[in-house]
């Protein structure tokens, strides 16, 4: 249809996994928008479809965004796809979505392939409830609040690493989480795709050993932490409602503030802490 951004997924390995709409989708139409020109180049190659590409990255995405934002309005039609997997999820193409839907262009999401929901699929944990965590920051404050936060996130979390970083992550993982399940998922739908349930514990010792390869992209599907295991260890065991929230006043956090800390460190609406203080 003119005027209309389509997401495309696209196959994160296994080129079976091409669907007949993203083909026809794509061979009809009037441009592809892809985050590396010549990744997207080859993959229309293998199926034997020309197009003209549009470069949209990490380092260009706003003002590429804008340019097809103010194409598609003016009647075309183009197609989104990522290097591998569903555009627009941990993915530049986020931006253009945006932009385009702010413009009024229609936008039209095909199903497909995603790394995140097929290791899902395969790691036997609880599926009902998760969280997407993609890459973690390479370093800094920004690094240890996101494992600080996955420490007590309660869903199944899924954490992608890449071959250089996932002996670093690994390790940074179980320091943060304990001794979780986790399954392994390297080289999803590939020729060595490996599929381990496994500890983050134990994760350590089959990467150092070889029986995991530090090879290939991975995907990390982590057990949620245990509510009732993370009351008894925190340090407001044993503390009352009010020398709790007391403590964070202490540290410098105004009363409301506090009140909020509180009620999250203990899974309950601030409301009810408000009213137990308030008492």
């Amino acid at each position: 249809m003119a005027g209309t951004l389509y997401i495309v997924p696209t196959p994160i390995g296994n080129l079976g996994d091409m669907s007949s709409r993203a083909l026809e989708v794509l061979g009809n139409v009037d441009f592809v928008v892809c985050e590396d020109t010549r990744i997207g180049g080859k993959l229309l190659h293998l199926f034997g479809i020309k197009k003209e590409l549009v470069s949209h990255h990490e380092h260009n995405k706003k003002q590429s965004a804008k340019y097809i934002a103010k194409r598609l309005v003016m009647g075309e039609s183009c197609a989104l796809i990522s290097d591998a997997g569903t555009p627009a999820v941990s993915d530049p193409g986020e931006e253009a979505v945006r932009q385009c839907l702010a413009e009024g262009v229609t936008v039209v999401p095909l199903t497909g392939p995603c790394a995140a929901v097929c290791a899902l699929s395969a790691s036997g944990l609880p599926s009902r409830r998760f969280v997407f965590e993609g890459f973690l920051p390479d370093k800094g404050k920004d690094r240890q609040e996101r494992l600080a936060a996955l420490a007590t996130e309660q869903r199944t979390a899924i954490v992608y690493c890449t071959p250089h970083d996932i002996e670093k992550d690994a390790a940074a993982l179980y320091g943060a989480l304990g001794n979780r399940r986790v399954t392994v998922c390297r080289e999803l739908t590939k020729l060595n795709e490996q599929i381990c349930a496994t500890t983050l514990k134990a994760l350590g010792t089959k990467l150092e050993s070889g029986e995991i390869p530090q090879k290939g992209e991975f995907a990390l599907v982590i057990e949620g932490a245990d509510r009732d295991a993370m009351d008894a260890d925190a340090f407001w065991a044993d503390m009352d409602v009010p020398t709790h929230v007391a403590h964070y006043v202490s540290l410098g956090f105004s009363k409301m503030d506090a009140i909020k800390k509180t009620a999250k460190d203990r899974g309950v609406p601030k409301g009810q802490i408000y009213e137990e203080v308030i008492e």
